[in-house]
């Protein structure tokens, strides 16, 4: 379906709709029916889901939070007019939810991420996309070609976003600072992602045991200890993981790349949590105690070859250690 498309008229008003469901919620406004009531107050609503966002000025919960400025508020409509306090010199605004570009073919894609459609499929795998360009970066993890290079270091990088990334591990610069904390980073998403420790607001929800989250990654990752899925396979052993950050990690195994160094000592690792280990040998510091005697140790491995003193038995991975 294009976006343009209006299969759905109105018999009264001939107003047209992309989608039904949109229709059906058009016509409650010819027949001014209110059948939806709210029980602590009695005001009525043409729709279920009014009469839900009025529950909330009860309530006084915001769950609706600006992705910009961490701003939240209790109804949807409400944060679509606070939106437009950002958006000044973006003329094209979206009809959905009032978020607004520079340009109208940058509307024309964003639309494409209401309708759910996804309209450029990949040849070799048939994964599908909401944009061209993200088509043309996921060919490139068919073909293996890197072409954009570091020219501090030479590596290679098959899509420039991760060029850039790579390039501030040269820099150190961290242009996105937090203005609770002052802490900074190096991805302005990764400050978007810092600021709600400060909200406290947990908007992900799970369905299935409700447990709520910080970030929609953080979700995804939990809704797999439910499912049990594996969608994460190396394509050499076939090995599949839950996480893709695991599948990762296993890579390096293949490759032999160490890409986590030691910056006192120049040391190489293939994870960072390796890394991790050996800087504590440079610190003297020793965070892994036995809970029997004390006794401190800079790895947790260490800790483990200990304990078996106590207990005599064989070894027993900890998985807190």
């Amino acid at each position: 379906m294009h976006t343009e498309e209006k299969p759905h008229v109105c018999e009264m008003c001939y107003k047209a709709f992309s989608l039904q469901a949109t229709l059906k919620r058009h016509l409650l406004t010819h027949t001014k029916e209110k059948s939806y009531a709210c029980e602590i107050c009695n005001k009525t609503f043409c729709r279920q889901e009014n009469v839900k966002r009025h529950l909330l000025t009860h309530t006084k919960e915001k769950p609706y939070a600006c992705e910009i400025c961490c701003k939240a508020f209790s109804l949807q409509i409400t944060l679509k007019k606070h939106l437009l306090t950002h958006t000044k010199g973006k003329p094209h605004a979206c009809d959905i939810c009032n978020k607004a570009f520079s340009h109208q073919g940058i509307l024309k894609r964003h639309l494409l991420t209401h309708t759910k459609e996804k309209p450029y499929a990949c040849e070799m795998c048939n994964k599908a996309f909401f944009l061209q360009g993200t088509l043309k970066k996921h060919l490139l993890t068919h073909t293996k070609e890197k072409r954009y290079a570091c020219e501090i270091c030479y590596k290679s990088f098959s899509l420039q976003l991760t060029l850039k990334r790579h390039l501030l591990t040269h820099t150190k610069e961290k242009t996105y600072a937090c203005e609770m904390c002052n802490k900074a980073f190096f991805l302005q998403g990764a400050l978007k992602k810092h600021l709600r420790t400060h909200t406290k607001e947990k908007m992900y929800a799970c369905e299935i045991c409700y447990k709520a989250f910080y970030l929609q990654g953080n979700l995804k990752t939990h809704l797999l200890t439910h499912t049990k899925e594996k969608p994460y396979a190396c394509e050499m052993c076939n090995k599949a993981f839950s996480l893709q950050g695991n599948l990762k990690k296993h890579l390096l195994t293949h490759t032999k790349e160490k890409p986590y160094s030691c910056e006192i000592c120049n040391k190489a690792f293939s994870q960072q949590g390796n890394l991790k280990g050996h800087l504590l040998t440079h610190t003297k510091e020793k965070p892994y105690a036995c809970n029997i005697c004390n006794k401190a140790f800079s790895c947790p491995g260490n800790l483990r070859k200990h304990l078996l003193r106590h207990t005599k038995k064989k070894p027993y991975v900890y998985d807190h250690l």
